[in-house]
């Protein structure tokens, strides 16, 4: 009877399955799933897999080896694999496959080995070869085309190597080069196509807040959302501003805009980390990592920002002080008393203090060390108004102390950590 239990499972995955979460027919080499939140593509990429692995099952001559690509390891553990539509959770306990934490891998009882790779280390997958991959949310990657490449020179085992992609789309090189591929099935899925097995609360509370939006178009709908009319950057001159690591640095400084409110239902707290490279009249800053987040205390913002200080072996921490000054600067010193800290008061409005930030994009003067998804989101979606950019504010702060504060220092070559 326990034999049985993989079929009945497949065959129930069949009937319930959505058209969206069902493998094309045909010759392909990628399935790429462009999908809103909450449209099944976790669980399309994992059926994927189970089915991948149970095909192979009975050949002795054939243990699939798999990559599991995410953003970071533990969105490979806790999303891909352990997750509630993961690999494992949709197996039975006759074909369930068992994590190896220490070696970041999943075993069938088959044989068939899938190893998890996080898209903030690039070079992790090199030496590796495989039959098949699974990359979920590519569009979030830190480091997308790096990643992506040593990806496709794994994919060199067995007879048809082929590879699944689940993501919520960004108009990205990448994204845009794969859809276009003769070789590239795509499929698109909105976040209501997957309703019923979505709490009700999601959208009339959250899902709500975006319809309308060109967020929502992208975020809810999973359409690929091109330049927005009055957004001071575009997705190209981002693109263009992207590399994939920073030169030796003169000056780098943690910019923090602070939320308003504390607690769990806080705003986000804006914290990003930035550089520059003194180069004669054309000074170059550099965008090197967004530790922001939503739902912090004033203690736990600033141990953020202390932290990314002392990683990154900063300057300074540039702060906004206009909620709350005094508070902002002292909670900072409590966590460390030696960080020096600047204060900056905003007297202009957000768009009129972006604006020649906006400009220095377009000069060359600004460049990203990988991809930042929600911060580049924030950047091409703002236009004035509505809900506070919390990253960008912090962007703006960070960038105009590098370069548009003051005349530059004298040059003193400083290295990264």
């Amino acid at each position: 009877m326990g034999e049985l239990f993989p079929k009945m499972l497949e065959k129930d995955w069949e009937v319930n399955a959505h058209d969206h979460q069902r493998p094309p027919h045909g010759d392909w080499t990628t399935w790429l799933i462009l999908g809103g939140r909450g449209a099944g593509k976790t669980r399309a990429g994992a059926e994927w897999i189970r089915a991948l692995v149970a095909s192979r099952a009975n050949d002795e001559n054939s243990k699939p080896a798999i990559a599991l690509v995410a953003e970071t390891y533990a969105d490979a553990r806790e999303v891909m694999i352990e997750g509630p539509s993961g690999i494992r959770a949709v197996a039975t306990d006759v074909d369930r496959p068992v994590f190896e934490a220490s070696r970041r891998r999943l075993v069938w009882p088959t044989g068939a080995v899938a190893y998890a790779f996080s898209a903030e280390d690039p070079d992790g997958i090199r030496g590796y070869q495989f039959d098949a991959a699974w990359s979920d949310e590519l569009c979030k990657w830190r480091y997308p085309e790096e990643t992506w490449s040593n990806l496709q020179l794994a994919l060199r085992l067995g007879p048809r190597p082929r590879q699944i992609a689940t993501t919520t789309p960004r108009p990205m090189a990448l994204i845009k080069r794969l859809m276009k591929a003769k070789t590239t099935h795509v499929t698109r899925a909105s976040t209501y196509d997957n309703r019923a097995h979505l709490s009700d609360a999601f959208f009339t509370e959250i899902a709500a807040l975006y319809e309308g939006t060109a967020l929502g178009r992208q975020e809810l709908l999973g359409e690929l959302v091109e330049d927005i009319a009055g957004a001071l950057w575009t997705w190209n001159l981002i693109e263009v501003a992207r590399i994939s690591a920073a030169p030796d640095l003169d000056r780098v400084v943690v910019a923090v805009d602070p939320p308003t409110t504390s607690g769990p239902d806080a705003d986000e707290c804006g914290i990003i980390v930035a550089g520059v490279a003194y180069c004669g009249d054309v000074n170059t800053a550099f965008v090197l990592a967004d530790r922001s987040g939503a739902g912090l205390t004033p203690r736990q913002w600033a141990e953020k920002a202390v932290a990314a200080f002392h990683e990154f072996s900063a300057d300074r921490i540039v702060v906004e002080v206009n909620q709350g000054g005094d508070m902002a600067k002292s909670v900072i010193a409590q966590i460390d008393g030696a960080v020096p800290i600047r204060g900056v008061y905003a007297t202009r409005g957000k768009r009129l203090r972006a604006e020649p930030v906006a400009a220095l994009y377009e000069q060359g003067r600004v460049r990203h060390v990988g991809s930042f998804a929600t911060l580049e989101d924030q950047m091409t979606s703002y236009i004035g108004g509505g809900k506070s950019p919390d990253r960008l504010d912090a962007l703006v702060w960070a960038l105009t102390d590098l370069l548009l504060k003051k005349p530059a220092p004298t040059p003193g070559v400083r290295r990264m950590n």
